[in-house]
């Protein structure tokens, strides 16, 4: 599955499907959250945090992948990310685009 920010493929015709997306709400790891807590001390990277929205991104993006296979979908354009918090210690991970049909 190809998948690109822009919203064509150069020297590619395709048809659209449709809208895709995947999601995940990830929760913080009280492990996790209290290092990270003892690292805003001093400053620096949150590394615990960075690769818990890198496996979220990895998720959301799989399951995105998988509707347009679904709908038989070649690719997808148009790929986004966006995130938000939804309660207190868990954040959404929302990875979305438009499925294409080459011609």
């Amino acid at each position: 599955m190809k998948l690109v920010s822009i919203e064509t493929i150069p020297g590619q015709e395709f048809e659209v499907i449709g809208v895709v997306k995947g999601t995940i709400v990830q929760s913080k790891n009280f492990g996790k959250d209290f290092m990270a807590g003892m690292k805003t001390l001093v400053g620096g990277e949150i590394s615990s945090y960075t690769e818990m929205l890198v496996e979220a991104r990895q998720i959301a993006t799989k399951r995105m992948v998988d509707e347009a296979e679904q709908l038989g979908a070649d690719a997808i354009v148009g790929v986004r990310y966006a995130s938000s918090s939804v309660m207190q210690g868990a954040a959404e991970v929302l990875a979305y685009g438009t499925a294409v049909k080459f011609l």
